[in-house]
């Protein structure tokens, strides 16, 4: 990769609850379907992709703000080639669920989950490029930055997620079924344990777990494994070691399959690529649309 395609990661150990990236040129950045256990958000600051979401694809360009809930499958990819450019955010579920509750929008402690795979909302829009502006300032105080993350979170959540929303209808086999992944996704699961612990045949569980979760059970765990191995890079563990240990049969599994959920080698994930004076498209210039 270039400097320009390489993706840039942002973390602090005083925010330990949030992560940000930028692609300054997304052209060859592409992904495979999948999803986080966080939350995620992002700004569309230059050109046009696609934007794969569940069953849907979207069109969409730069002023666009999009958004997965925690375990939706998506991907956003280039179009044709055309340049693109993107800020993402991941926020870990905890604390945007407990600052749902404090805002009074879920009162059962749960995460309630946005309907709203994307918006043109300007605010929003201008909103994310100065939050992240200010997350990635080496000179911002803490407090600024704790201040921003709650202001502008509350706005997505009052903008995007009035109270009445209705909840997607839950099926607990399923949920069973892949809290029995989670779980067990280091380990070599068998189909017959997950129908087990799901008290479903394997013939409705392969069928209904796609329907309802955008992934056949064995995608969904090695998006698992993935998630897991992404946890243990971010402190640091070496790759081989964190490969094993997320129960993939080698490194070059794990590789291959870690690029296609972050396009991004786990190398780079783990050590953080930061601007530098031999890579100054970090972070991209970018200027709020008007509106």
């Amino acid at each position: 990769m270039t400097a320009a395609t390489a993706p840039y990661f942002w973390r602090d150990p005083a925010l330990a609850f949030i992560e940000a990236r930028t692609i300054a040129d997304g052209r060859k950045v592409t992904y495979s379907r999948h999803a986080h256990e966080h939350f995620s958000i992002g700004a569309i600051t230059t050109g046009r992709s696609y934007y794969h979401y569940g069953s849907e694809t979207f069109q969409i360009s730069a002023g666009t703000v999009v958004l997965m809930n925690p375990g939706d499958v998506h991907a956003c990819n280039p179009i044709d080639n055309e340049p693109w450019s993107y800020q993402m955010l991941y926020i870990d579920t905890p604390w945007l669920t407990e600052l749902q509750h404090q805002l009074g929008f879920s009162t059962d402690q749960g995460y309630r989950p946005f309907n709203t795979p994307h918006t043109q909302d300007a605010v929003l829009y201008r909103g994310l490029l100065e939050l992240y502006r200010i997350l990635v300032d080496e000179q911002a105080e803490h407090l600024q930055k704790q201040d921003a993350l709650v202001s502008y979170f509350s706005d997505v959540q009052q903008r995007l997620n009035p109270a009445g929303t209705p909840l997607r209808e839950v099926n607990h086999k399923l949920e069973r079924a892949a809290e029995y992944i989670r779980t067990h996704c280091t380990e070599g699961v068998k189909l017959e344990d997950i129908c087990l612990a799901a008290e479903l045949s394997p013939s409705y569980l392969i069928r209904a777990f796609k329907q309802y979760y955008g992934l056949t059970p064995h995608a969904f765990l090695v998006n698992q494994r993935i998630q897991f191995a992404r946890a243990r890079l971010r402190q640091g563990a070496p790759i081989a070691d964190v490969a094993l240990a997320a129960g993939f049969a080698d490194q070059a599994h794990f590789q291959r399959a870690f690029k296609q959920h972050f396009a991004a080698t786990p190398g780079q994930y783990r050590d953080v690529l930061k601007p530098s004076a031999n890579n100054p498209h970090w972070p991209p210039a970018t200027r709020p649309l008007n509106g």
